[in-house]
């Protein structure tokens, strides 16, 4: 490894200690134990007398890392604090516009520079609509730590949220300079975009693969492609510079490698610019150009120095990036292909054939899959930490989607390009742009359908299979022998990782019941299973940085099923509903049962919509349902209160054996105690309280009428004061155990033979 590399991975690995762990002081401390080290290394440097090159590099490490902790304070001193001591208050303020306003429910958003390092996203209304970049915005706002609301903000280097209060004075500014010509570029292209492709679908595509933009992709679509290890085409990094600099190549003349190369790096310069200096496009378009100066001044091209070149830029413009998703990603795999796909392609290649079409087929396919296999070895932990989920089918899809969305990429360029200036012949072009789209569409849509597509970390025994393989593959890559030790760990790791999904699915199957409260933050959603039926109480979330729907269909995946029996829908409100688009693309389902009552949201009508899309049965609750439900029962009663839609919502009755388990929805106590007065409800063991522990609801004398023995409260970060102190105080004082899910996370009940168990799982 060279010594920049040295120094730049040496300087993110410190930098992302930084970054995860809360500031107390500790970095200066840190810095000061780095620099002792520093000392005992110098003094015992006749220790290393033999060993020159590893003392030199131990040096670089210790100092690396310690700029990295004074970097970090030195960057939060000047440009966040300076900002975040300006939270929490209402101030008058003075930015410029960087990016395109974006509307949203209330007005639009649009992001902005403070001056100094500092960016903030200002929201307001429709008049920001018409904004240009280089335009000046002055006036009052409440400022909010954008650092505290979400992580996501500090990875973009985003450091304050401005509301927008009274008068906006506005100015040109810079509008109109050279200087904003990179991002009225990406808008002329994203307009372009539009105007060519009239099918939404294919659109959406190229938006996504052209500039990362994914908000016009359908859920269903974006679902397809992120279910079988696809998503990757739409997160613009090497894989696009790559396509670009080839497009370059094919247009260009053969043996004119100085204009090749001047070409090629003032095109990626300007996509680096166009694309807003993103992590992902940073590192590839830094490393492209390391790539193609190399054979002009006679060097070899080092991609892990490219590489630490490429990390150093983008944390020393902004170390918070260090935790953001996608530069870990992109780093990742990038490391994973450079180390390790060369060794798996010359394996794959000691197999022998005599007839040239198969070996150049053979080829092909190693050198497809080792790039996929590679990329995999260092980024499935993260996908499994951040997205809980492990695509096995990744490498195929890649193989047989990734060379079609080279050639989309490439021709879709050249269409947006001649659409400016020969609208006519850019015509030609749509078309097998299209084919090759709905190709990779099809294909993932295909994979989405095949069981076990994707495996989910909601089954507890995955990540132990996770463990064993890395532990397996780094004995075989550590010890000696013959290359067919990585054919049997091949072998070993397949076999287990069955056993493993055949456990993690078996687990739900025991018993009468498995019913579990998932932890969707302040929303609700309840899984109730029984043999292989499977119902859906609600999904929904309030939290914006949780998708209910993702999570229920992750649940719902692990335990190896591939459609529910029903999803019942207790009233229309957001935190109960808004996960359902999600659960519907990834999930079948055969019935779904609402209320039939009035809807001023509109969510009715969309769920209705959805059904009709995907082929569900609607059956409104107007008398008492009986669902299936394996060796369960489940009773679905009609609405009772009137009012708001928390009164008018359904009661959930699921009974296996003697065991009862009441779901209520968002009932207020006068509500709840019409509920035992019209119907003549069991003394049920388990209760879900209801309105996520509001204190207007679980009346005592609900509780009396009812005598629960648990209560389940699904409840996350929020502004109302759920749970109560009120209704805990009056559970705990009946003597009723209280499960939360903000606690404990995903709570898992089971049912056998009368007896109940339960579980958590932190989510």
């Amino acid at each position: 490894m060279r010594i920049l590399a040295t120094v730049a991975f040496s300087f993110a690995a410190a930098t992302l200690l930084a970054v995860l762990l809360p500031y107390h002081g500790w970095h200066l401390w840190c810095v000061g134990g780095l620099l002792v080290i520093a000392i005992l290394l110098f003094l015992l440097r006749k220790l290393f007398s033999q060993k020159q090159q590893l003392h030199l590099r131990l040096l670089l490490m210790v100092f690396s890392a310690a700029a990295a902790l004074l970097w970090f304070v030195a960057y939060d001193a000047l440009i966040v604090t300076p900002v975040s001591d300006q939270c929490g208050q209402m101030q008058k303020f003075s930015a410029t516009v960087t990016e395109y306003p974006i509307a949203t429910e209330n007005g639009a958003k649009i992001t902005v520079s403070l001056g100094k390092g500092a960016k903030a996203i200002y929201y307001g209304g429709e008049e920001l609509l018409d904004l240009h970049p280089g335009q000046v915005l002055s006036g009052n706002a409440y400022w909010q730590d954008a650092l505290q609301k979400t992580k996501s903000f500090a990875t973009d280097g985003v450091h304050v949220l401005l509301y927008g209060r009274g008068e906006l004075q506005i100015e040109d500014g810079s509008a109109g300079t050279l200087r904003w010509l990179p991002v009225r570029a990406l808008r002329s292209m994203r307009e372009q975009v539009r105007q060519i492709w009239t099918d939404e679908t294919t659109a959406a595509f190229v938006l996504a693969m052209l500039t990362g933009e994914r908000s016009e992709l359908s859920t269903e679509d974006e679902t397809a492609m992120s279910e079988v290890g696809l998503s990757h085409l739409f997160a613009v990094s090497g894989l696009h510079c790559a396509f670009l600099v080839t497009l370059l190549g094919l247009l260009l003349p053969k043996g004119y490698r100085r204009l090749y190369a001047a070409l090629s790096i003032t095109v990626l310069g300007f996509y680096m610019l166009m694309l807003g200096l993103t992590p992902s496009v940073v590192r590839s378009c830094i490393m492209l150009i390391f790539a193609l100066l190399a054979p002009l001044f006679l060097r070899d091209s080092d991609p892990l120095t490219s590489m630490g070149t490429a990390l150093l830029v983008i944390l020393l413009c902004n170390p918070y990036a260090a935790g953001g998703i996608s530069l870990q990603l992109s780093f990742a795999a990038t490391l994973g292909i450079l180390l390790c796909s060369d060794k798996i392609y010359r394996w794959a290649m000691g197999v022998k054939f005599q007839r040239k079409i198969l070996r150049r087929f053979w080829s092909f396919f190693a050198a497809n899959i080792s790039a996929s296999l590679g990329a995999l070895v260092l980024t499935v932990p993260l996908t499994a930490y951040y997205f809980n989920i492990f695509t096995p089918v990744s490498p195929l899809s890649n193989l047989l989607v990734v060379p079609a969305a080279g050639w989309a990429f490439m021709l879709s360029f050249v269409t947006v390009l001649l659409h400016f200036v020969w609208p006519a012949a850019a015509q030609l072009l749509e078309w097998p742009v299209g084919g090759l789209i709905h190709y990779a569409l099809w294909v993932a849509r295909t994979f989405m359908r095949l069981p076990f597509h994707a495996l989910y970390f909601s089954n507890p025994y995955l990540k132990y299979w996770l463990i064993y393989a890395y532990v397996m593959l780094s004995a075989c890559l550590l010890s000696k022998g013959h290359r067919r030790k990585y054919a049997l760990f091949g072998v070993l790791a397949a076999l287990s990782l069955a056993l493993t999904v055949w456990l993690g699915a078996l687990q739900y199957r025991y018993g009468e019941l498995s019913a579990m409260a998932l932890d969707v933050g302040q929303g609700a959603s309840i899984l109730l299973q029984s043999g292989r039926e499977t119902v859906l109480v609600d999904c929904g979330s309030s939290n914006t940085y949780i998708d209910a729907g993702d999570r229920a269909a992750d649940e719902i995946g692990s335990r190896g099923l591939q459609k529910l029996t029903a999803v019942a829908v207790t009233h229309y409100h957001a935190d109960h509903t808004n996960g359902l688009r999600e659960l519907f693309a990834r999930v079948a389902v055969e019935t779904l049962y609402l209320p039939r009552i009035d809807d001023e949201y509109g969510v009715k009508e969309q769920l209705l919509e959805m059904a009709e899309q995907y082929g569900m049965r609607v059956c409104y609750v107007d008398t008492i349902q009986a669902v299936p439900l394996g060796g369960a029962t489940l009773r679905l009663y009609p609405p009772l209160g009137e009012g708001d839609l928390n009164e008018q919502g359904l009661t959930v009755l699921c009974s296996a054996g003697d065991f009862d388990l009441l779901i209520t929805g968002d009932m207020a106590g006068n509500t709840e105690l019409l509920l035992t007065e019209r119907y003549d409800l069991p003394d049920v063991e388990a209760l879900v309280v209801s309105h996520h522990g509001s204190k207007y609801s679980t009346d005592p004398d609900f509780l009396k009428a009812i005598t629960p023995e648990t209560a389940l409260i699904s409840v996350g970060d929020n502004s109302y004061g759920h749970p109560s102190d009120t209704v805990l105080v009056r559970l705990a004082g009946k003597g009723i155990d209280v499960y939360r899910t903000d606690l404990q996370g995903n709570i898992l009940l089971t049912v056998h033979r009368g007896e109940e168990t339960y579980g958590t799982e932190k989510g």
